[in-house]
């Protein structure tokens, strides 16, 4: 496939390291947007529509929907997802940078019980 001329332009942008992290952080705050927006159609709701539902202005719901925005609370996220018939799932990626490091091991789901060894178990109430 042949580049357009932005295309090439954006290639130049990316090699700096700020406007590249600009324009990720873009992207991540892009597709929060265009999920709410895609949700509120798929339920055939107006913004106006979903604002009254959730108690607050339509400008709200047009400000969550904006790609620029970065101002999103978990709290309004989840009260969007259950009017809409969604959950909110936040998940943490290494960067390619740190993927050679184990930071951390996989999420356990909420209510999952994990199972002490008897090992483990004897030396916890040992203090």
């Amino acid at each position: 496939m042949k580049k357009t001329n932005f295309d090439r332009y954006l290639d130049r942008q990316l090699k700096d390291p700020a406007f590249a992290a600009r324009f990720k952080r873009a992207g991540e705050a892009w597709d929060v947007a265009l999920q709410i927006s895609a949700l509120r159609e798929k339920a055939g709701l107006s913004q106006k529509d979903l604002a009254r539902l959730l108690g607050t202005s339509q400008q709200q719901i047009s400000r969550l929907e904006s790609p620029g925005y970065e101002g999103h609370s978990m709290t309004m996220l989840r009260r969007v997802a259950s009017v809409l018939g969604a959950r909110v799932r936040v998940v943490f990626e290494p960067t390619e940078k740190e993927r050679r490091f184990h930071v951390a091991e996989f999420a356990v789901s909420y209510g999952a019980k994990q199972r002490k060894s008897k090992r483990a178990s004897a030396r916890s109430r040992q203090f």
